[in-house]
């Protein structure tokens, strides 16, 4: 999936892709990613929660759009079946869970280069 992806960058097309295993997720170093805790084989959603798959869509674009640069993680706070999800008004703004995620990565990520230096 990494590989793919920076392949598909390198041709100069942003890529995103979506982690169940945050571990793999660091090992396979895709230039965006999102993290889900959810179930194998679920990594849009519940089959028929149209509104749920939607959202993380959502948040795809926005992740293909905000992240500054490649090598990013951010972990989306969303529940497995515990949460109700809102019809997307307006697809050129991010959603507050987004946002909240792409902080804390790009703190994260911060983190971790002032450590290397």
């Amino acid at each position: 999936m990494g590989l793919l992806a920076r392949e598909i960058e390198a041709q100069g097309i942003t890529t995103v892709a979506l982690a169940l295993i945050k571990e793999l997720a660091e090992v396979v170093r895709a230039p965006r990613m999102l993290y889900l805790r959810w179930p194998f084989g679920h990594a849009l959603g519940e089959p028929g929660n149209h509104l749920q798959q939607l959202n993380i869509l959502h948040d795809m674009f926005s992740m293909a759009s905000l992240a500054p640069r490649p090598g990013l993680i951010a972990e989306l706070p969303y529940r497995w079946k515990r949460q109700e999800y809102a019809p997307i008004q307006d697809w050129n703004v991010a959603s507050e869970p987004f946002k909240q995620a792409l902080a804390q990565a790009l703190a994260g990520h911060q983190k971790a280069e002032r450590s290397f230096s």
